[in-house]
């Protein structure tokens, strides 16, 4: 079973950039599909982006096309989310999961194992 711990949040001014980190350890990760995900206060969490456990084949949800990219580096067990030209509204708890599943990455209703997030504020 893998776990997972989120780093990378933080405060930042609109239109800066952060690059999150999904580290695992307890399994291989490149065997699991990855989704981060966001909540933001009193909104439902919604999936923003993921990488297939198949071919490497990502989604991106609308809002954020463009502005993030999503990748692995298996050498160090991690998935990265790089998050550019970030707006207020990207403020949330990102988190990220994994799912061993050969779903394709965006039903992101099938994720099995989470992290514990960690916090993203966009503000001036």
């Amino acid at each position: 079973q893998v776990q997972l711990v989120e780093s990378g949040g933080g405060l930042v001014q609109p239109g800066g950039s952060l690059r999150l980190s999904c580290a695992a350890s307890g399994d291989t990760l490149d065997n699991y599909r990855i989704g981060w995900f966001r909540q933001a206060p009193g909104k439902e969490r919604e999936g923003v982006s993921c990488i297939s456990n198949t071919d490497d084949s990502t989604y991106y949800r609308d809002s954020v096309k463009g502005r993030f990219t999503i990748s692995r580096d298996n050498a160090k067990n991690t998935v990265y989310l790089q998050m550019n030209s970030l707006k207020p509204e990207d403020t949330a708890v990102y988190y990220c999961a994994a799912d061993l599943r050969v779903y394709h990455c965006s039903m992101f209703d099938y994720y099995a194992e989470w992290g514990q997030g960690t916090q993203v504020t966009v503000s001036s």
